[in-house]
């Protein structure tokens, strides 16, 4: 086996472990979508399976066992349908290329499932992911059950498979992270290349719109070898930033406007995601600027709190100090209504203009998989209520970070007009956004190859 092989071995292996006597494990890949009458949507892999098995053909299926071994069913070989669709590995050429110790046609799938899950005692798998997955599994059961007759026993537990592999993918590899450092820097490199070409077609006088900068971003994710974008790109200029998922549209990019870019590519499996917010024409106005700096000093706050051994709340918690002060240094919040800056934050005053958290785990999925509560004190439960909405939250310690855990560090804010608001400061968005890969010591910020200073992003735009 070669190195990336040997990688999902090692991680089939650690599966394998955990599922106890008599367990086995069946993870299928993502079915194809069709998009319309005679196209599918683009295809991408099941996270979870590419992280057991680095295969990314449709129809494919995985079965781990207790003792270790790992069966494969994939897509048989069919030259006529590959002269349409594309190579196959097939069943035959697969334990050598993915490191399985057995591998059959995916057809054969229901005949073989039976005999593999028969005297196994309890049966894994994803809850809740893949639509109809519990009715096959219990068809496959029922198969067992018609055979107890005759000595066969049949698993007597389900349990989730997700909670054991969210685990695992929660801290990353050294392979991991590496690869997340390429994708991160191509995004950045795209970022970089779409601030330029808003300033120089506005310098040339040409009609800017956002799906300029979006094919600027795709342009540059392809040419270095991205295989998708992680998520929809978000392109939003002027008061469009103040809408936190919008898309890339038809919007006009005007001199004198902020434009956000949140956008990133994926690489080999997994996702980067950088958020950037830049003036049109290269040149902030005063309160841009203003607003600006505000953001950038939370996000500098957030990520010297991002370290082993804080809380996943922490970097949240240091940014909402920061802007709660800043907000009412710039008179966006009045002293006069709503307090001090300890005010602010005990009664989520600073809501109307920073709604989101600052972060999320990131990996195979923009949004990747791990429970955002220490396991160890998952039984630590208190209760507060909200001051806005006046439901009761229940609370649980924030998760402990590790080095290896990947999240990202996303203040920002999003000035609608509104009374009491000040008019210069109205239909300003802000968000900046960087990965950050948790150290022993502090984070490393991967995806900084897209400036973030104002003065630099200024300088960036005039070349």
């Amino acid at each position: 086996m070669n190195h990336t092989t040997t990688i999902y071995a090692q991680r089939r292996a650690r599966v394998a472990a955990q599922l106890g006597p008599g367990g086995i494990a069946i993870v299928p890949t993502a079915p194809e979508q069709a998009r319309n009458r005679d196209t599918d949507f683009l295809y991408r892999h099941d996270s979870y399976f590419y992280y057991l098995t680095g295969f990314t053909e449709p129809n494919a299926w995985l079965v781990i066992t207790d003792d270790g071994r790992s069966t494969l069913f994939c897509a048989p070989k069919d030259l006529e349908r590959e002269i349409w669709d594309g190579f196959r590995l097939g069943p035959e050429a697969a334990p050598a290329a993915l490191g399985v110790d057995a591998a059959f046609s995916a057809g054969s799938l229901d005949a073989q499932l039976p005999r593999l899950l028969e005297n196994r005692r309890t049966v894994w798998y994803p809850f809740a992911t893949h639509k109809g997955l519990e009715s096959r599994i219990d068809g496959w059961l029922g198969s067992v059950r018609a055979r107890v007759r005759y000595g066969a026993l049949c698993p007597e537990q389900q349990r989730d498979l997700c909670g054991l592999l969210d685990e695992m993918r929660l801290v990353k590899d050294a392979h991991e992270q590496d690869v997340m450092r390429r994708a991160a820097q191509i995004s950045a490199g795209a970022h970089v290349r779409a601030m330029q070409l808003s300033a120089r077609m506005l310098r040339e006088g040409q009609d800017v719109r956002e799906y300029h900068l979006d094919a600027e971003l795709l342009h540059e994710f392809r040419r270095l070898g991205s295989q998708y974008v992680a998520y929809g790109s978000i392109v939003a200029a002027g008061a469009n930033a103040c809408v936190l998922h919008y898309r890339a549209d038809a919007a006009p990019v005007r001199a004198g406007e902020l434009v956000l870019i949140d956008a990133g590519c994926e690489l080999d499996g997994y996702a980067s995601d950088i958020t950037r917010t830049f003036p049109a024409n290269g040149k902030f106005t005063g309160p841009q600027r203003t607003l600006y700096d505000l953001v950038l000093a939370s996000q500098d706050a957030a990520a010297a709190a991002t370290k082993a051994g804080a809380r996943f709340i922490d970097p949240h918690e240091a940014t909402v100090k920061v802007l709660a002060q800043g907000l009412l240094d710039v008179g966006l919040l009045d002293r006069n209504k709503v307090g001090t800056a300890e005010d602010v934050i005990e009664s989520r005053a600073y809501f109307q203009f920073y709604m989101h958290r600052t972060g999320h785990w990131l990996g195979m999925d923009v949004h990747d998989c791990g429970s955002y509560v220490e396991p160890s004190q998952v039984g630590e439960v208190s209760e507060r209520k909200d001051p806005l909405s006046g439901e009761t939250i229940t609370n649980r310690p924030s998760r402990i970070l590790q080095p290896g855990m990947v999240l990202t560090i996303e203040p920002g804010l999003y000035v609608r007009p509104a009374e009491g608001v000040p008019e210069q400061f109205h239909n300003i968005g802000i968000r900046i956004e960087d990965d950050a890969i948790v150290t022993a010591t502090g984070c490393e910020l991967i995806s900084r190859g897209v400036p973030v200073k104002a003065d630099e992003i200024e300088a960036l735009m005039r070349g």
